[in-house]
């Protein structure tokens, strides 16, 4: 490759890297508020990230005398930001049941780190590391959260998907149950493509190039062949009928089917949108709670 095209690749992939960054923050935010519930923004300083990072709480509004209670951290998606489930779901309602639900922001990095952490052209890029090191050590340390694994539970939409599966076959110590609404579980094999040039390199940058031991780290399909079942916590999967990405989940749970893992999958009408994630909501949050209390 000549160095000036090497070059502009590389600083199309800086600028995009950047971009992950960027949402148009002139967005109205309309959390939805319920009765016997409190909802906080918190920003603090993360060491992962070398910049503040920001979360939503909702959590009960009397929690005097409660004592340690369930938290689940849910993530938004690609393009999405923490304010997303408190703007577009009732998530907020399961505050009234005693657990404690927080939002984090995750920008457009499907919640790993990047493969570029160390490169002089990306910043420190490891949010990874921020949502299973410094945000529950924040988390705990502002509010009544469980620290251990039986009392916390992890759920994410799409990006957030990923991340939640990921997360459950990596790091089967911190999780009792894992959240996955529409997954785009079959992201690490995105290949190049011209077409979609800004993508390939955003996931090139994220996961590393295609085939590399960075990607396979990351790709679920390559996990759920290593993850213990028994250690692994319960894993609750849904699609719309009318999913882009169904095939690539279905695929994925007759991998848990085959290897005995504890799951139940779930589908429902719709598409890859918040009108089939909150008609999910309900049944993922039911068994969710019935998994860390």
């Amino acid at each position: 490759m000549k160095p000036i095209v090497r070059t502009l690749i590389l600083l199309a992939a800086s600028l995009g890297l950047a971009g992950c960054h960027s949402r148009d923050k002139d967005l109205v935010d309309t959390p939805r508020r319920f009765p016997g519930v409190t909802l906080q923004d918190v920003t603090f300083y993360s060491a992962a990230l070398q910049q503040n990072a920001t979360y939503r709480v909702y959590l009960p509004a009397n929690v005097s005398g409660a004592g340690k209670l369930p938290v689940v951290y849910v993530l938004h998606g690609g393009g999405g930001d923490f304010r997303d489930w408190s703007n577009y779901s009732d998530v907020g309602q399961y505050a009234t049941r005693g657990l404690i639900v927080v939002m984090p922001e995750g920008a457009f990095s499907y919640w790993v780190n990047s493969s570029w952490v160390n490169s002089s052209l990306a910043p420190a890029y490891r949010y990874g590391d921020f949502l299973v090191t410094d945000l529950p050590a924040d988390v705990e340390r502002r509010f009544p959260a469980a620290g251990d694994r039986n009392h916390r539970a992890i759920v994410g939409t799409s990006m957030g998907g990923f991340g939640a599966v990921v997360y459950g076959l990596k790091r089967p110590d911190l999780f009792a149950f894992a959240g996955a609404l529409s997954p785009a579980i079959e992201v690490t094999s995105r290949g190049f493509s011209w077409v979609r040039f800004g993508q390939s390199e955003r996931f090139r940058k994220i996961f590393g190039p295609k085939g590399s031991d960075a990607r396979r780290a990351s790709d679920p399909f390559v996990l759920v062949k290593t993850a213990d079942p028994a250690q692994t916590p319960y894993l609750y999967i849904t699609a719309g009928e009318n999913e882009p990405l169904r095939e690539s989940i279905e695929r994925f749970v007759e991998r848990l089917k085959r290897r005995e893992f504890a799951y139940e999958f779930h589908t429902k009408p719709g598409g890859h949108d918040w009108g089939e994630w909150n008609a999910q909501v309900p049944g993922c949050f039911e068994r969710l709670l019935s998994k860390i209390r």
